[in-house]
């Protein structure tokens, strides 16, 4: 048996067959085949690439806001119970606004520790008080409950506050009711 010159033969290195040499020479050379199998596995290294890459970025975002989250979590995750303490705040602030004048000093005073107390740990836990009387109303931390003329507060000013607004860390934990000016009295 011999062997036809335009059999086909196993390339060891790209797995692939080529064709063997024949008579008119049109046999494409090994070197080409290795520069377009080369190409198409650089494209695939950058494919590859390009999506390591942006699951990397996923995954730092994933970690930067999962550390906000906990962070959130621990500065607002006792927000309820911070308005429930409120309200126990504005009763002994009510309390001590009404002590009748005959009522015993040392008592007082004790009651009003315990309000400044209450207040000064509030305080350390990021709930701050509202400034309302003569500020600008402003609907974001101002519930307007009534509108009064006055001669001495300009027109959309606070006049009064019925109850006090908080925030906690900068968010608004509960609205100031008050009264705004409605200017000069006609």
């Amino acid at each position: 048996m011999t062997e036809n010159a335009s059999a086909e033969t196993p390339n060891p290195q790209t797995g692939t067959e080529k064709a063997a040499p024949s008579a008119a020479g049109t046999e494409t050379p090994p070197l080409e085949l290795l520069q377009k199998k080369n190409e198409e596995l650089e494209a695939q290294v950058r494919e590859k690439e390009g999506k390591y890459l942006y699951l990397y970025a996923e995954f730092e975002n994933f970690k930067k806001r999962s550390v906000k989250e906990r962070s959130d979590l621990i500065k607002f995750g006792w927000e309820n119970v911070a308005r429930e303490l409120l309200e126990i705040l504005d009763n002994f602030q009510r309390a001590v606004e009404h002590i009748p004048p005959t009522t015993d000093k040392n008592l007082t005073m004790g009651l009003n520790m315990i309000v400044k107390q209450f207040q000064g740990t509030l305080e350390k836990q990021g709930v701050q008080a509202v400034t309302t009387e003569g500020q600008a109303f402003d609907p974001n931390l101002h519930e307007a409950v009534a509108q009064e003329p006055s001669d001495t507060i300009e027109l959309g000013k606070v006049v009064r506050e019925h109850s006090r607004g908080y925030t906690l860390h900068g968010r608004l934990l509960r609205a100031s009711r008050v009264t705004v000016s409605s200017g000069k009295p006609a």
